[in-house]
């Protein structure tokens, strides 16, 4: 591990998983809007999201997604990780309140490189709402020898 705790590109095998569970609040639906400039009526008006297939507020689904990158941020590889790409598909509705929890799984990795690639999904329950892949750079003892 490095100093931060982080997964080196040393420690890591296919297989390796963590997760990163988070409650989707209404503050945070609204602080996502005004950061990303998103205010699409579906996430921040109940009257009109309810005419809707959802009937009814559903989260961004860049928010539900961020929950994959805080596990990889601060769990797997961890600290030092930087994003390469990210794969996804959007297959379930997150509203708020729901707790989502983002489980991140290594599949393959390519060492002379130091990169992870990383199985990504996240749940509400026991229901699938984002899948995907991910391909990160990890940190190295190489590195800082």
């Amino acid at each position: 591990m490095n100093e931060l705790n982080g997964y080196d590109i040393e420690d890591l095998e296919v297989g390796m998983t963590a997760s990163f569970s988070k409650t989707i609040t209404e503050a945070d639906i609204i602080l996502f809007a005004g950061a990303s400039g998103d205010n699409n009526a579906i996430h921040i008006n109940e009257e009109f999201a309810q005419s809707t297939p959802f009937k009814g507020r559903i989260a961004h689904g860049f928010l539900t997604a961020s929950t994959i990158s805080a596990a990889i941020a601060n769990r797997l590889p961890g600290p030092g990780t930087v994003y390469m790409s990210q794969q996804m598909r959007f297959v379930g509705p997150v509203r708020p309140g729901d707790t989502v929890k983002a489980v991140v799984t290594v599949t393959d990795l390519v060492r002379d490189k130091r990169r992870a690639v990383l199985k990504t999904v996240c749940s509400v329950g026991n229901k699938v709402v984002v899948e995907g892949e991910a391909l990160v750079k990890t940190t190295s003892r190489a590195d800082r020898a």
